[in-house]
């Protein structure tokens, strides 16, 4: 069997970039987008690996689906893939998220970027859906393992139990599975190819590149250089700023944020939300749901919402500033401490997950929690679903229904491609509106 091509690093470069610009319906949607691109088209990795990767950055603090990028960046071309998988991950979200947020507090909603996302939103449930049920079906290979998924959907859905606290279950079901029901747990392997089929490029089988072993003095080098970029930004702000100024602050909270946020945005907003509307008052409660709103229909993490907070905190808060130089400033401060320490969990954290790759009570442990994360992207593409059909919960969106059912049979028996669904859904949202507004 011979081995897809490895691809160089510019090829991974433009991949970075598409992705930036596509990765819309939150960590679920972003993940399934991956998925369906690296694991199942370019065949860059292979699926048991891209859940061994997934798996650990579900346990990480922070948005999962760009520490997921940078892991798999990072393995195909060492620090500079992950950085340029991180970067190209945020950074198209973040300009465009910069520019809805000035557009929003100078005009409130504009109708025609409302109609492009009207038209988004149904394509990408149907995107998740799809991914969601793929990647279940590959997963889910027994009945224990479903009911390791169905619990946590379950538990996630109607019960609100913490995201951390499934992950944590699930890995002590997996670790005791591995003595108890070895058979069950110790399953996960990478696809069956077809003869002409070639294989993934990261394979099950590959050796863990030398870029990606551990070594004491790259790790201490790794934690020098993070910390010096994560925390000069915030003390230049303290400095130049004053330690009482909304920038210092925001750079303060937001970092503390990124160290005890589990379960990515979903988990984080509650306690962002609180703290930023109520005890800091950077924003009002309306203007928070309308950030999240933004956040849901741009590319990129749905924590993205807290530039939004960021930017409305300098805004509001402009000392001697122009209100969007100081805007801008809080923006920038916002999101830098926010996606930094994702890199320093990854090249630090990542080459002692390979390196214990093989180990069978990892990969019972690891299994479980898989079948436990099928289970809460399952919900979060419901949670989507829901306020895609019912988007005022008081009447359903019928129109919304007929565009997923379309693209969802399109990319399943036509192969549509994903970057014209989401052109051509958003197109399809603007003329719907134009003609029945």
């Amino acid at each position: 069997m011979n081995t897809k091509r490895h691809p160089d690093i510019k090829e991974a470069l433009r991949y970075w970039i598409v992705l930036g610009f596509i990765s819309f319906g939150g960590p679920a949607g972003q993940m399934s987008i991956m998925f369906n691109e690296l694991v199942e088209k370019k065949r860059w990795i292979s699926e048991s690996r891209f859940l061994h990767a997934l798996n650990f950055c579900m346990l990480l603090p922070g948005p999962e689906a760009i520490q997921l990028a940078i892991y798999i960046g990072w393995l195909l071309h060492g620090t500079w893939g992950g950085l340029l998988a991180g970067i190209f991950f945020i950074l198209p979200s973040a300009i465009i998220f910069w520019i809805l947020s000035y557009i929003y507090v100078l005009y409130g909603t504009v109708p025609v970027i409302a109609s492009i996302f009207y038209g988004l939103k149904p394509a990408v449930m149907a995107i998740v859906f799809m991914a969601s049920f793929r990647i279940g079906k590959r997963i889910l290979k027994n009945k224990v393992l479903w009911t390791i998924s169905a619990l946590s959907f379950l538990s996630i859905f109607f019960l609100q139990i913490p995201f951390p606290l499934i992950i944590i279950s699930a890995a002590a079901i997996g670790f005791a599975g591995g003595y108890f029901l070895k058979d069950k747990f110790y399953v996960l392997q990478d696809i069956t190819l077809k003869s002409d089929q070639p294989q993934s490029v990261i394979h099950d089988d590959l050796e863990t590149p030398s870029h990606a072993r551990p070594s004491f003095k790259k790790n201490m080098k790794i934690i020098l250089v993070s910390l010096t970029a994560w925390w000069t930004p915030v003390f230049s702000m303290g400095f130049w700023r004053g330690w009482d100024s909304v920038h210092f602050q925001e750079g303060l909270f937001f970092s503390k944020a990124a160290m005890v946020t589990f379960g990515g945005a979903y988990a984080v907003l509650t306690y962002v939300a609180q703290q930023s509307v109520e005890y800091y008052q950077w924003l009002e409660p309306g203007q928070m749901i309308d950030g999240l709103g933004l956040a849901e229909a741009t590319p990129g993490p749905l924590i993205m919402v807290l530039q939004f907070v960021g930017f409305l905190g300098g805004w509001n808060y402009p000392d001697d500033l122009n209100p969007l130089a100081s805007a801008t400033l809080g923006a920038l401060v916002t999101t830098w401490v926010t996606f930094v320490p994702c890199f320093l969990w990854i090249f630090l954290g990542a080459p002692y997950i390979e390196k214990l790759r093989g180990n069978e009570r990892l990969i019972t442990t690891l299994t479980a929690v898989t079948a436990a994360v099928v289970g809460v992207i399952f919900n979060l593409a419901v949670w989507f679903g829901l306020h895609v059909l019912f988007p005022d919960q008081d009447g359903f969106d019928f129109f919304a229904l007929s565009i997923s059912v379309v693209t969802f049979v399109g990319m399943c028996r036509f192969n549509w491609g994903i970057v014209p669904v989401i052109f051509g859904s958003g197109l399809v949202g603007v003329i719907y509106k134009w003609l029945f507004a």
